[in-house]
């Protein structure tokens, strides 16, 4: 079986196209950042959670991760670049409270967990956690799907990826009866397949050759992806 780090980096790459469209078109069009911001405090979660200060016995973790951070980072940047001001200021504050949290969970669990299992269990929830609010993420997405009855820019391929990784570790989860692994990938099988439903709902409406004018972006509160 397809490791759950391994999988969260091929649906980091499944992301791409989109990428390529925004690349050619010199603009971010009517594509969300909210998923790939999500996962760039999430990868750095796990990175950290992998660390043999915080959970021994983990490179897989922090490798697999850690081109998952670089490859969600340089997509974050990608659209940076191609936004109008309005959004570049979005996701500046977004990343800044990435960051300050980040600096503050890493204080706290370095100064007052004083041993590697209660560090592991402190990171491993919030990774949990962070996990439901990245699935959680594409909400904005699918809120502008069934408003314009157009699924253009929410990429197949991604919701397809998110829906399949979600499905087997729920399953898998199920065997083992793991509600921390069982949770939050059930929730994302969830949302991968109402992305799907939607998808299919609304494809025949879609005018895949008119331009639209990029909307404000709304970021989620909060942001991120995984488990290990």
């Amino acid at each position: 079986m397809v490791d759950a780090d391994t999988s969260r980096t091929i649906v980091g790459i499944v992301g791409s196209p989109t990428f390529v469209k925004i690349w050619k078109a010199k603009s971010v069009q009517a594509f969300k950042p909210d998923p790939y911001v999500a996962t760039v405090l999430n990868c750095a979660m796990w990175v950290f959670y992998g660390l043999p200060i915080v959970h021994p016995d983990s490179l897989l973790v922090v490798t697999i991760n850690g081109a998952g951070f670089f490859i969600e980072f340089t997509y974050v940047t990608i659209f940076f670049i191609f936004s109008n001001w309005a959004i570049r200021k979005k996701i500046t504050i977004a990343l800044i409270v990435e960051l300050v949290f980040f600096l503050i969970v890493a204080f706290i669990t370095m100064t007052f967990l004083h041993n590697t299992k209660a560090r592991s269990m402190l990171i491993g929830i919030l990774c949990i956690i962070f996990n439901v609010l990245m699935y959680a993420s594409p909400l904005t997405v699918m809120r502008r799907v069934i408003k314009t009855k157009s699924v253009k820019y929410m990429p197949f391929f991604l919701s397809l990826a998110n829906f399949s990784n979600g499905l087997i570790w729920f399953s898998y989860a199920l065997i083992k009866f793991d509600p921390y692994v069982m949770v939050p990938n059930g929730l994302g099988a969830l949302s991968g397949l109402i992305q799907l439903v939607l998808y299919a709902t609304y494809y025949r409406t879609t005018k895949w050759d008119e331009d639209e004018k990029s909307p404000e972006i709304e970021l989620p509160r909060a942001n991120l992806e995984g488990q290990a």
